[in-house]
């Protein structure tokens, strides 16, 4: 479920030395590779899509007007804490937390079944389906996680980031990132428990009502 960079550590490098000198053209290059990750983070959090569209963007703002005080380390956490930083100004001063989905809605205002930055492109359409149901089972056991722990659990299960990426990111040590990650892991373990024991015992509710395992 991971949020991929296509930009190469030497040439992230090299585009950030140019943004730095206020080359814009290089900047948009890292825009380009770092703003589904941006968006899905801000959204993560404000579980809003105009309000994770507006962060996305004022921390882009922001972090082209501080790029010059990068001083190395991880380019991607640099930029989540700039966007996790943004998108707690936004929640503090909206004062409120939508009880929206992770899953955006479409044009019509439906919720969409599996949104295409969901969807393995190789994969069969039975596929398709058990995973984007799985995928969305999951999505809604993190939304009901406390937001620390659902930041933690999305910095490191689904964007991939290394403990220290994650604690830069959240301006927190290691130790704090690896324990809340620990709870929200147990947390995740507990409810994926809970729903199979339901699936499985309607399963088996439908099996006897049928007649089936007598």
């Amino acid at each position: 479920m991971g949020v991929a960079n296509t930009t190469s550590q030497p040439a992230e490098a090299l585009l950030i030395q140019k943004a730095s000198k206020g080359d814009l053209d290089a900047f948009n290059h890292l825009v380009l590779a770092h703003q589904g990750l941006v968006y899905h983070h801000a959204f993560a959090l404000l579980k809003d899509r105009d309000s994770a569209e507006d962060a996305a963007q004022e921390s882009f703002v922001k972090a082209f007007q501080h790029i010059a005080e990068f001083r190395g380390g991880s380019f991607r956490a640099w930029l989540l804490k700039i966007a996790t930083n943004v998108a707690y100004d936004i929640f503090r001063q909206s004062r409120r937390c939508p009880v929206i989905s992770l899953f955006p809605e479409n044009d019509y205002g439906v919720e969409n079944e599996s949104p295409a930055w969901l969807a393995a492109p190789t994969a069969s359409p039975e596929m398709k389906a058990e995973q984007n149901e799985l995928t969305k089972e999951l999505y809604r056991m993190l939304d009901e996680l406390p937001r620390a722990f659902r930041s933690v659990i999305m910095l490191v299960d689904v964007y991939e980031f290394d403990y220290a990426e994650a604690a830069q990111t959240l301006g927190v040590p290691i130790g704090t990132v690896k324990s809340r990650l620990a709870r929200a892991r147990l947390q995740m373990q507990e409810k994926l428990r809970d729903s199979f024991g339901r699936s499985m015992n309607g399963q088996a509710t439908k099996r006897n009502q049928y007649g089936y395992n007598r």
